[in-house]
């Protein structure tokens, strides 16, 4: 009969620890997407930078074209 009270504890035990490795498993996956997002911000102003200098240089050309 401990025996049974042995194996009833083990399966008591396995839904907190589904449940701490889901909540684990949230916490990584939060912080990774926030610091997926700062490093998307970053490389899309720096992609805005380039436009914005190659824009300037077409229009500069363009100019220098006409006169």
């Amino acid at each position: 009969m401990m025996n049974m009270g042995n194996v009833f504890g083990l399966f008591a035990i396995i839904p907190m620890l589904l449940y701490l490795l889901i909540l684990g498993f949230s916490i990584y996956f939060i912080f990774r997407t926030i610091r997926f997002m700062n490093e998307k911000t970053v490389l899309d102003q720096q992609r805005n930078e380039k436009l914005d200098s190659l824009i300037k240089a077409i229009k500069e050309s363009k100019e220098t074209g006409n006169n």
